[in-house]
């Protein structure tokens, strides 16, 4: 699959953008994995041309995580296009539209999944955005604003016509937020629209290996994007990817091989901002981890484990956990 000039391989696996999730230091263990692009947390366009440090922070890339795409959001046409020539000046292989983030902040605020009730507008930002820079843009939508306007079919060819060069498609309404299952039937459908050029990639529930190729054999598409299955689980991409070579599950991602990953991902958090702040940081990916199910009379254990103030403690807590 290619974005621009961009090889991305065959069946690439992607990490999708998500807020307090997708910093440098998980991005760059995802790759480590097997992600074939990794996309930043969301960038405020508004916050970005402010140059408020926070957001400006969140632009910083390693060579060691590319290719990765800088994502951003805003619902005013010229702030966009302004933010993303920002962008640009840090160099990312490319420049993702955020018109499917559903929560209020921003959605209800006109931007992300909100743009889905002002296709015009939507339009306009993808051309402004476009034509302000030289670096392949994308975009990443859901289906729609809710069940009764399912527009992701028409909506993808028209921004094709705006320029995108590749499309991500969360199986999912605004409407819907996270909950229910994710329909990549329409997914499928726009895959299959003999008028789309460009590379669609499907987003939503893709939790295993099995659900992965499921995915590309029955819509076609040509990549598929990972989120909240990544969260506690970076490895998934390299479990992924050896299933789709070789069709056998990975046999050598032992417990204590897994716990060992969760460590550093709490070493890289509390060494990129500090301790207090590193271990709130990453008490998400605890709570998420798929490591810990199934061991009994768990509950005590894992409430304290995401209780723990420090290093010392949260090891310890860690530490003492038997499978």
């Amino acid at each position: 699959m290619k974005i621009g000039n961009l090889d991305l391989g065959e069946k690439p696996l992607l990490l999708a953008p998500m807020e307090d999730v997708t910093d440098v230091a998980f991005r760059h263990m995802c790759k480590r994995f097997g992600a074939d692009m990794v996309y930043t947390e969301f960038v405020s366009a508004e916050a970005l041309i402010r140059h408020v440090n926070s957001t400006k922070q969140k632009l910083h890339i390693l060579d060691e995580e590319r290719p990765v795409a800088i994502q951003i959001y805003g619902r005013d046409p010229e702030a966009m296009a302004e933010a993303a020539q920002l962008c640009e000046e840090a160099k990312p292989d490319v420049i993702d539209i955020n018109f499917g983030c559903p929560v209020k902040k921003v959605a209800g605020k006109g931007a992300g999944a909100g743009l889905l009730r002002d296709v015009p507008k939507m339009l306009d930002i993808t051309r402004r955005v476009v034509d302000a820079v030289k670096v392949p843009v994308t975009a990443k939508t859901r289906l729609g604003w809710d069940d009764s306007s399912r527009i992701i079919v028409d909506l993808a060819e028209s921004l094709q016509d705006c320029g995108i060069q590749a499309l991500a498609i969360h199986g999912r309404t605004r409407a819907q937020m996270y909950t229910g299952e994710a329909d990549w039937s329409l997914i499928g459908a726009v895959k299959h629209n003999p008028r789309m050029r460009i590379p669609i990639i499907g987003n939503g529930d893709v939790t295993s290996p099995a659900i992965c190729l499921q995915r590309f054999e029955e819509t076609g598409v040509d990549a598929v994007m990972i989120g909240r299955g990544s969260i506690g689980r970076p490895w998934i991409f390299g479990e992924i990817r050896h299933f789709l070579d070789t069709g056998e599950p990975v046999s050598t991602y032992t417990f204590e091989w897994m716990v060992d990953i969760l460590k550093q991902q709490v070493l890289d958090s509390v060494y990129r901002l500090d301790e207090r702040r590193g271990i709130l940081h990453i008490r998400r990916h605890l709570a998420a981890t798929p490591v810990f199910k199934g061991i009994p009379n768990f509950r005590d254990t894992r409430v304290a484990m995401l209780r723990a103030e420090t290093l010392e403690e949260l090891f310890g807590i860690i530490d003492s956990i038997n499978r």
